[in-house]
């Protein structure tokens, strides 16, 4: 998958909003409900695109097992993973990722904002 290509998947995202963040002006920032689900670097990191995406724990684990493009994010945790677009991690299971980081962000929404989404 190519950097255009998973730009507009996520944008595709029911709700989903784009934007650059402020405090790097290097990384593209994809939200629903003004919740962060998709990080990704504008510029390569020896010459890997990244992306960062939220992830439940025992998913990230299994992941992170079975491909080399799946990585722990920066701080080690198990909520986040980053992801090498071009490796072993295929176009599909990345729309499926950008899709389940998007659902774990609103999963975790009060039942007030979760309503709201669902009923954009």
């Amino acid at each position: 998958m190519n950097i255009e290509e998973f730009r507009e998947y996520c944008l595709s995202i029911k709700g989903s909003e784009e934007s650059i963040s402020l405090q790097t002006r290097k990384i593209l920032v994809f939200k629903v409900m003004e919740k962060v689900f998709v990080y990704f670097t504008l510029e390569p990191e020896d010459g890997i695109f990244k992306a960062y995406l939220k992830c439940n724990p025992e998913r990230s684990v299994e992941l992170r097992e079975k491909y080399n493009g799946v990585k722990p994010d920066d701080f080690k945790t198990l909520l986040w993973n980053w992801i090498t677009l071009e490796s072993d991690v295929s176009d599909e299971l990345i729309k499926e990722l950008i899709q389940h980081s998007a659902d774990e962000v609103i999963e975790k929404l009060p039942k007030k904002k979760q309503e709201e989404y669902f009923n954009i």
